[in-house]
């Protein structure tokens, strides 16, 4: 299934778990239209465009107040690039009442978008996607894992019930891209990062949208295995 969807279903960009990120020094009044493919490697799908504005969603686990060595994404004084944006640098954070963070405080590199003459200037090694928040809709996102949290339940003569995943459904509200809105039910999108979707067949409706994850984008278990 993850290789037949990976050939024809379109991409699309979700947040799953959203933080506010805003780049200060962009217009708050100021809005443009990026350009993102249908399909990396199938240029006859065509191509999108996504609104952008100041503030954005991205998704938490992208930015780290003191991140492990390795990690390429948002953190205080380090650059990536936004998707099919800018290169933006991580100038600070604001913590919640509760001691969380819930925003995270950026300047882009206005000569850096992407597919302008000096988006190749700027090297970075982290690459991030996002939704304006302004722009985003609300989506029922359900998110099914394997009923079972071992490839053999009951094994040995245990009770396969004490085997059981707790985490097999788990339902979140995502933000996800505009275009989205005309997404029929039983249409298949990959959500880039997370894996591929399917607008559920009969809770899915014009104003509530209702996506069921189909398969994540790599076999957690083939790692087990091995």
């Amino acid at each position: 299934m993850r290789e037949d969807l990976n050939e024809r279903a379109p991409r699309r960009i979700a947040v799953l778990d959203p933080i506010k990120l805003v780049i200060d020094n962009y217009a708050a009044d100021k809005e443009e239209l990026c350009e993102a493919d249908n399909h990396p490697k199938r240029p006859e799908m065509g191509k999108r465009t996504m609104p952008f504005s100041r503030e954005l969603w991205i998704e938490r686990e992208d930015f780290q107040i003191d991140p492990p060595k390795g990690y390429f994404r948002l953190y205080p004084g380090n650059e990536v690039r936004l998707r099919y944006a800018y290169v933006v640098k991580c100038t600070g954070y604001e913590k919640d009442a509760s001691g969380n963070v819930a925003v995270v405080h950026c300047e882009h590199f206005p000569e850096s978008r992407s597919g302008s003459a000096g988006s190749d200037q700027k090297k970075v090694k982290g690459n991030i996607h996002w939704v304006s928040a302004q722009h985003a809709l609300p989506a029922e996102v359900r998110l099914y894992d394997r009923l079972f949290s071992v490839p053999n339940p009951g094994a040995s003569g245990r009770d396969f019930l004490q085997d059981l995943n707790p985490n097999s459904k788990k339902t979140i509200t995502a933000q996800v891209e505009p275009g989205l809105a005309q997404a029929s039910p039983e249409e298949r999108f990959q959500f880039e990062r997370h894996g591929y979707f399917v607008a559920d067949q009969k809770d899915h409706a014009p104003g509530r949208l209702v996506f069921n994850r189909t398969v994540t984008m790599r076999d957690s278990w083939a790692k087990q295995a091995g």
